[in-house]
């Protein structure tokens, strides 16, 4: 369950498209080392007093004047920083989606930024106006892919202070099924689409990459050549119909999984084609948008 804190940093930190990051929306505090700096400002302060020695007093000034700039120069690497992100909507199960981070500053300066992301931690140099980065996920699961909270921080450019700001994204994907074939067909075939054989229209002479199926075996018997038939394709056979009660699985995620490696067949092969579900229908086609809407459909059945 959430904290009240988590709540509180959620609900301060939530982000749409576009942020400029500024005073409000930055935390600022001792970090790591900067506890030891601490003990030893301490230690130089307690030592001057106790031996009335300047030189000592000095010093515990110069390092406690180091420790104050530390707070600005950290403060700055992320003030005024726009920072635009971009999240893929569509994606699949094993395969890479990505969330791509665009910086933009108003000054060219070199700022020194780590971007931590669940189990991720990537360090990054911005020294251009503009600038972008990609992170990429692994989903496992179909259905809702929500992104998750971002860190941005800088512990330049001693290491004693650390400034950060959180992104709480209200950004997910849509996650298709992995696609699957059936366990009969060979992995290393070429997808095919059932042809009407019962029109026949032509002989001709066999060329290379003809399938075997097609060659006219009675003509080669006969000493006559090697001919391939070729047969008439009914207008109502150019679409393939991808039903799910057809599919040939008994749980609903393998269904869904063989459905997503017809659409991917389809693809290959330039194949318009529906899909038909209990609930929902795509409509006739094929390419980019229709693979879209595809995926979409079956990661939301």
């Amino acid at each position: 369950m959430n904290t009240p804190w988590q709540k509180w940093l959620a609900k301060r930190f939530q982000f749409e498209t576009v942020k400029q990051l500024s005073q409000k929306d930055i935390l600022i505090f001792i970090y790591q080392q900067g506890y030891l700096y601490l003990v030893l400002i301490l230690i130089t302060f307690i030592a001057g007093i106790n031996y009335a020695n300047n030189l000592v007093l000095g010093f515990c000034f110069l390092v406690s004047a180091i420790l104050c700039i530390s707070f600005y120069l950290t403060f700055k690497q992320l003030h005024g920083l726009e920072i635009e992100i971009v999240a893929d909507e569509i994606g699949q199960v094993g395969q890479s989606l990505d969330l791509k981070l665009y910086f933009k500053q108003v000054q060219k300066q070199p700022r020194y930024l780590w971007i931590k992301i669940e189990n991720q931690l990537q360090k990054i140099l911005i020294t251009e106006l503009t600038q972008h980065i990609s992170l990429s996920f692994l989903p496992q699961q179909r259905g809702q892919f929500h992104y998750p909270t971002l860190q941005i921080y800088s512990v330049y450019p001693f290491g004693l202070v650390r400034a950060w700001s959180y992104f709480y994204l209200n950004k997910y994907a849509w996650i298709a099924p992995k696609a699957a074939f059936y366990p009969a067909q060979n992995k290393h075939q070429q997808p095919s689409v059932e042809l009407d054989m019962d029109e026949f229209r032509e002989l001709r002479n066999f060329t290379l990459g003809d399938t075997l199926q097609a060659v006219s075996w009675k003509q080669a018997a006969r000493g006559q050549g090697l001919y391939v038939k070729v047969f008439e394709q009914h207008q109502d056979h150019s679409t393939l119909h991808i039903d799910y009660a057809e599919m040939p699985a008994d749980s609903h995620e393998q269904k869904l999984s063989l459905m997503m490696g017809l659409v991917e067949q389809s693809e290959q092969i330039q194949c318009a084609y529906t899909v038909l579900l209990p609930q929902a229908q795509l409509t006739v086609g094929m390419g980019e948008m229709q693979l879209r809407d595809a995926k979409k459909l079956l990661a939301q059945a």
